[in-house]
């Protein structure tokens, strides 16, 4: 009997998604005689305790019992069991300051992480992730902002639809003015931004149009990687040389400053990479950008002025374009940025519905394997170790 615990999550702000809802986890016991799932109580969740129970599903606070928890953020340290397997988001791969302490008190408690982030297909293609309703909850913000900056229309909040369905039927009525939007990325976040480009009748036009001519309804280009860099020395541009060696690239966006309104940020980002613009650019009279919504939220990665988090209930911050500094939003001489880490928080039923569909089909199978090469490659920390695909690490780990 393999036991699955959904564990409450602990960070602050606080998160209610969660990987399985009530029907999932009660069709999962019917479908597996040799799976049992239990919950731990959680009054904030997205899904009640009485919803898990009504659907035959076990409600405690101790979850010593299961050989598998799975959450969503990032666990507490304090939280933690010694000795059990994790799946989480734990925002680590990256050497993310701010986790640490969390890292080390995972290979401290001899725990076993599985990072959703690190399940992949052979080729290297994601499989699980929230990107497609952070695309749409960050598109839908930084179109509101754009709103409120200029009094040209009002767009609510999405928390307030309730789900997906509920928010659609608030664009109905909705008449934009004719800014021009750049989009960029190609995963999952930009397939949520271009479902919200198209939901609101936002045209989207080729990149050489967009930069050549104004008009007179709102546009967006979407700027995929040929669009956004190039090799210094050929000119050209390879996926996969890009990835493996992004610093021999340049940055193509700076003609867009000049003709963008609205930037809409789903580009994964690290260290090597260019950034979209540097901080001077906004000092000049030509750069034009109102709002950006910086989905993927690297702080001072991809978008230089992401100088730190908003929050879901107060997710604009401004940032003056001639010293940087964080201001109030809306003000004059400042950019508005949003820059929220759990934008799919205010869809948060339908959000977790997908991810546990995405959880059922590609990862649950690979528990019985007795060898899965699929959670061998997500696998972070086994027992207390660092596996061999995350040995460059050890000096974040503390092992050197």
């Amino acid at each position: 009997m393999l036991t699955i615990g959904l564990i409450k999550e602990g960070k602050v702000p606080a998160d209610n998604r969660v990987a399985f809802t009530p029907h999932q986890c009660q069709w999962l016991q019917e479908q597996y005689p040799d799976l049992r799932i239990v919950v731990q109580s959680c009054p904030t969740r997205c899904f009640s305790d009485r919803e898990y129970q009504a659907a035959g599903i076990k409600v405690q606070d101790n979850l010593e019992e299961a050989d598998i928890l799975l959450g969503i953020k990032e666990v507490p340290k304090e939280l933690l069991i010694p000795g059990k397997t994790y799946f989480f988001f734990s925002h680590t791969k990256k050497k993310q300051a701010g986790n640490q302490a969390l890292f080390r008190a995972i290979l401290r408690e001899k725990i076993t992480l599985i990072d959703y982030e690190c399940l992949t297909h052979e080729d290297g293609q994601r499989i699980l992730g929230f990107g497609f309703f952070a695309g749409v909850v960050g598109a839908h913000n930084g179109i509101m902002a754009y709103g409120r900056r200029t009094g040209a229309f009002a767009l609510g909040r999405v928390y307030q639809s309730k789900h997906f369905k509920g928010l659609i039927h608030t664009y109905f009525e909705l008449r934009l003015p004719p800014l021009k939007v750049a989009v960029t990325g190609t995963g999952r976040v930009s397939s949520g931004v271009l479902e919200i480009m198209n939901l609101m009748g936002i045209k989207e036009v080729e990149p050489e149009e967009y930069l050549r001519r104004n008009y007179a309804y709102p546009v967006f280009a979407h700027l995929r990687g040929q669009d956004l860099y190039k090799h210094k020395l050929t000119g050209g541009y390879s996926r996969e040389s890009f990835h493996l060696q992004p610093g021999e690239y340049a940055c193509l966006f700076e003609p867009y400053l000049a003709q963008t309104d609205v930037l809409m940020n789903g580009i994964y980002w690290s260290a090597d990479i260019p950034p979209l613009f540097m901080m001077e650019d906004m000092r000049k009279a030509d750069f034009r950008i109102a709002t950006i919504a910086d989905i993927t939220n690297d702080l001072k990665g991809s978008i230089p002025c992401n100088i730190g988090d908003s929050t879901m209930e107060d997710p604009v911050y401004g940032v003056d374009k001639q010293t940087g500094q964080k201001t109030a939003p809306y003000l004059q001489g400042s950019v508005d940025v949003m820059a929220v880490g759990n934008l799919p928080n205010e869809l948060p039923r339908d959000a977790s519905q997908y991810f546990g569909e995405q959880f059922i089909k590609f990862v649950l199978p690979e528990l019985w394997k007795v060898r899965s090469d699929l959670l061998k490659r997500a696998t972070m920390v086994r027992e207390g170790q660092l596996t061999e695909g995350f040995r460059y690490l050890e000096d974040y780990a503390g092992l050197t």
